[in-house]
């Protein structure tokens, strides 16, 4: 009897001891304070195109501010700002800067005037989003406002030739619902909403556009530990492009992309008290064969992405 009644004790302090070792990891944002928080990344694109091989190399910095203004048991409604939105690119030694910094030119020619004239008008105007206690994005409030804002002369643009369409239509996504809550996810959506044990996984969805390709992100998290009110995190990421995606047209070519896979593996630091990620660092690697295909012409060119990135809470 002694010996059973000692069992149960030990049970009970070994389950106990494990409750102690779970974490409630949700959205916990502390009112009108703001949160900034800032992402770079870097990214190595090789396409190959009759045996020859070309490269793209990019670099981006984003800043990102969030605010929760009100709470209710399913969101907060919080004002989101994108501070600053910058990416260089590098193709084949045609360099191209895109950056809110920069007010630009609707009217102008160059592509780099247009899309830094849009990152401009981004970052002058406040998103109010509803933002759930995963961290996903679930509304932007004034959408449609702010996208009329944004695109009030977008009719000026006169860039020519075959990037004329595609900058066009790269305007109009850029500002899309769809678009800004994709930009904001990547800050804020990893989350499980709830208690989690040390070892426990939770799995988060997420669909992105890139470049014109819809892409599907299934991400696995693991909380690994937690150390005050810290918890450290891995998370493992399979990339794949989305079911019945529309293909790109661009340049009087069709490119369809349904052979790209991918994967990206990162450690994360989570404040536990208000749910942000005070660090994460992550790398990534996607290949595949894009298919294009034009009048007299069907061909596969071979595509390997490879990138790296950090997101770091700065405020």
């Amino acid at each position: 009897m002694k010996n059973i009644l000692f069992a149960g004790i030990s049970l009970l302090l070994t389950i106990s001891v494990q409750a102690q070792n779970g974490e409630t990891l949700k959205m916990n944002l502390e009112k009108n304070r703001v949160y900034r928080l800032m992402s770079v990344s870097s990214q190595t694109v090789t396409q190959t195109i009759n045996g020859v091989q070309q490269t793209t190399e990019s670099k981006a910095g984003y800043t990102m501010s969030l605010k929760m203004l009100e709470a209710t048991p399913d969101f907060m409604v919080t004002e989101v700002r994108f501070d600053t939105l910058v990416t260089t690119t590098n193709t084949m030694g045609r360099i191209m800067t895109i950056s809110s910094a920069n007010e630009g030119d609707i009217r102008s020619e160059e592509m780099a005037d247009v899309l830094s004239c849009i990152m401009n008008r981004l970052s002058k105007n406040a998103l109010y989003v509803k933002i759930d206690y995963t961290g996903k994005p679930v509304e932007i409030v004034n959408a449609g406002m702010l996208s009329g804002i944004i695109l009030k002369d977008t009719s000026s643009i006169s860039v020519k030739g075959p990037a004329a369409q595609a900058v066009k239509k790269q305007v109009i996504e850029t500002v899309s619902e769809e678009s800004l809550r994709s930009m904001i996810a990547m800050f804020t959506h990893y989350l499980p909403g709830g208690e989690v044990a040390k070892g426990n996984q939770w799995s988060i969805t997420q669909q992105m556009n890139s470049g014109g390709m819809m892409l599907d992100i299934i991400t696995t998290y693991r909380l690994d530990g937690s150390d005050g009110t810290l918890a450290n995190i891995t998370a493992e990421s399979a990339i794949k492009a989305s079911e019945n995606a529309a293909p790109i047209e661009s340049g009087g070519a069709t490119v369809t992309y349904g052979d790209l896979k991918g994967m990206s593996r990162a450690t994360m630091v989570i404040d536990i008290n208000s749910g942000m990620r005070v660090e994460e660092n992550s790398k990534t690697h996607i290949s595949g064969n894009l298919g294009i295909s034009a009048a007299g012409l069907s061909m596969q060119m071979p595509m390997d992405i490879n990138g790296e990135s950090k997101i770091t809470l700065i405020q």
